[in-house]
C-alpha cells in the first residue's frame, strides 16, 4: 500500500516527508498508457503532489501543480487533497526519447525549459498562486527552486520512479526535507552534506526500503522523529455530474451548437480516461438549466 511518513528532526529545526507511490503511479500509467519517460515523468510530479497535499491543513484544502515546459511532453498536471489523494495527466502520454548521458530516462529532455505553478485553493477568495522557472525538467530540482525561491523555505526534494522491463512501475516514491526558519548553520551544513552523500531516491526504495527507512538514512543522526503516516492513493473524482456542470459552463451558444448538430457527445475525462456519452436531448435539458441559472 503507498502511504507517506510526516517526520521532524533536530528538535523540530528539520521537517521531513518521504513516500512511497508504486501503486498510484501504476495506476496512472494504467490509465494513460503512458511511455516509459512520460511514466516517469507524471509519476514524479503525482508523488510530489501527494507529498505536498499531506502538508496542508484544510479538509477541503487542494493543490494543483502544473509544468509547462517546451519539451515534447508538452505540460502536466496533478492535482491532490489533504488526504493524499492525487491524480493527473500529461499531454502527451506517448514520447519516447533515447536514454539521457547517465543511461536513465530523460525527464529534463522531455519537459524541456517552461515554468511551475503551485496553486493552492485553501478556501480563501482567492487562490494562492506560487510560480517559478523551471531549473532542469528534472521535477524534483524544480520544486526545490520552488521552495526557496516562491515559499522561503530552503529545502531537499528527491524524486523517483523505476520501471521494470515490462515497463510496468517497479518503484517510486521521493522526500521532501525542510529546514525551519531557525536552523542554526551547523544543522545545514551537516544536512547539506548528508544529503550530497545519497545516491538516489530509486536506489534507496530498490534496496527495499520504507519510507520510514529513507529517512532513517538521511536524518538518523539528526534525531528523526515519526509523527504519523497517511495513506496516499491515485484517485479520481470525475462523475456525470461534474461533466454537466463543465457542460454547462461553456456558455449556451456552443451548446446550442451542439444541439444543432444533432450527434452525441462523447466527454473524456483527463485524469482517468473515462468517457461519459451526453445525447441532443440531455444537452437540451442542460440548456434549459443553464437558463434556469440566469
Amino acid at each position: 500500500m503507498d502511504y507517506i511518513v510526516r517526520a521532524t528532526a533536530a528538535d523540530s529545526q528539520i521537517r521531513a516527508f518521504a513516500a512511497t507511490t508504486r501503486e498510484t503511479v501504476e495506476t496512472a500509467r494504467r490509465f494513460h498508457n503512458t511511455s516509459p519517460v512520460a511514466t516517469a515523468a507524471l509519476g514524479r510530479l503525482l508523488t510530489a503532489g501527494a507529498m505536498m497535499g499531506a502538508m496542508m491543513k484544510g479538509e477541503k484544502d487542494l493543490l494543483t501543480l502544473q509544468i509547462k515546459g517546451d519539451g515534447p511532453i508538452g505540460g502536466i498536471t496533478v492535482t491532490a487533497d489533504s488526504s493524499a489523494d492525487v491524480k493527473g495527466y500529461v499531454q502527451n502520454p506517448e514520447v519516447l526519447l533515447h536514454a539521457n548521458d547517465k543511461g536513465k530516462l530523460d525527464v529534463g529532455g522531455a519537459v524541456g525549459n517552461g515554468i511551475l505553478n503551485v496553486i493552492k485553493d485553501l478556501g480563501m477568495k482567492e487562490p494562492y498562486i506560487g510560480q517559478c522557472e523551471l531549473q532542469t525538467g528534472e521535477i524534483g530540482d524544480d520544486l526545490t527552486y520552488y521552495f526557496a525561491v516562491s515559499e522561503q523555505v530552503p529545502s531537499s526534494v528527491g524524486l523517483g520512479v523505476l520501471l521494470d522491463k515490462g515497463n510496468t512501475v517497479r518503484q517510486a516514491g521521493g522526500f521532501i526535507i525542510q529546514l525551519m526558519p531557525f536552523a542554526p548553520e551547523e544543522i545545514v551544513a551537516r544536512l547539506e552534506q548528508r544529503l550530497s552523500e545519497v545516491t538516489s531516491v530509486t536506489s534507496l526504495l530498490d534496496l527495499g526500503m520504507t519510507p520510514e527507512q529513507i529517512l532513517g538514512e538521511l536524518l538518523g543522526e539528526f534525531g528523526l522523529e515519526i509523527n504519523d503516516t497517511i495513506p496516499a492513493q491515485y484517485r479520481c473524482d470525475c462523475s456525470r455530474e461534474r461533466i454537466e456542470r463543465a457542460l454547462i459552463s461553456i456558455g449556451r451558444k456552443d451548446l446550442q451548437e451542439m444541439i444543432d448538430d444533432g450527434e452525441p457527445i462523447e466527454v473524456n475525462c483527463h485524469f482517468c480516461d473515462k468517457k461519459y456519452r451526453v445525447t441532443p436531448d440531455e444537452l437540451r435539458e442542460l440548456l434549459k438549466r443553464s437558463l434556469g441559472c440566469a
